[in-house]
């Protein structure tokens, strides 16, 4: 039976759960179906498939969206997205800007990238290269931007994908920008990550350089160098920036604060 709500008739965790029983019932649904079920707009569907799609409970397809397959995410990936959850909101918008239409650009995997893409929909002739398949979700709904995924092996805990056919994919790619996020920013020792080759791959493929970070991670070190500090084109970051750091990174690199 159809139900007459309105924007704001139900809590924002009553209707998450409301439309994901929905998605459920059905396997898959429309932003316009479950806009019409719920008398809400199409955008107050959106904001909720976001929030779905970051739990892992629901995945984004064109135009709306579908169960989410028992462990299709791994819990690791989904937690660690969720930390620092708005600080990386803004930053993926902030980045966003930074892309222009008809550009090439590379998403690495890391959680950040996937704010990135969540801002790039409305871009033209765009041409986004990833190994993740958070970006993938993201972007399936927008015509306007071809996504090429690389091939490789599935790794659940990052949710992308790894092995020599990423190598071989990258090879002879030279993009416009590439995005790419880090574990840790160490004054001492640069940027550092997790993960001992993919990511300095990734840098080798792009004109323009551009670290996303959280504040949470800056000042703090992981177990592999990445490259210096100088090394970044640009670094964006949120507004809990410690006023010291932020002065410390400007003295090396250009640096973008997402308010």
């Amino acid at each position: 039976m159809k139900k007459t709500k309105n924007d704001s008739a139900l809590p924002s965790e009553d209707r998450e759960n409301e439309v994901l029983l929905y998605i459920k019932q059905r396997g898959s649904a429309s932003i316009a179906e479950m806009a019409a079920e719920f008398s809400v707009s199409d955008m107050t569907i959106r904001r909720v498939l976001y929030k779905l799609a970051d739990r892992g409970a629901a995945i984004r397809t064109p135009g709306g969206a579908m169960v989410a397959p028992s462990g299709s995410m791994e819990r690791s990936f989904l937690e660690r997205s969720a930390k620092m959850a708005s600080a990386k909101e803004r930053i993926g918008h902030e980045a966003a800007q930074l892309v222009h239409d008809g550009e090439t650009i590379i998403l690495d995997s890391g959680t950040t990238t996937r704010y990135i893409a969540r801002h790039l929909g409305a871009k033209r002739d765009l041409t986004v290269i990833t190994t993740s398949l958070a970006v993938l979700e993201e972007l399936a709904g927008s015509p306007s931007v071809s996504v090429r995924l690389t091939g490789g092996i599935y790794r659940r805990g990052s949710h992308d994908l790894a092995g020599p056919s990423v190598i071989d994919a990258l090879a002879g790619i030279f993009a416009d920008k590439v995005f790419f996020g880090a574990a840790a920013l160490s004054f001492k020792r640069g940027i550092m990550n997790y993960d001992a080759e993919m990511p300095k791959l990734f840098l080798r493929c792009a004109r323009e350089k551009i670290l996303v970070i959280d504040s949470s991670k800056i000042g703090t070190e992981a177990t592999y160098r990445l490259c210096g500090i100088e090394g970044c084109s640009l670094i964006v970051t949120d507004n809990k920036i410690r006023a010291a750091d932020a002065a410390r990174l400007r003295r090396s690199v250009t640096l973008m604060i997402a308010q």
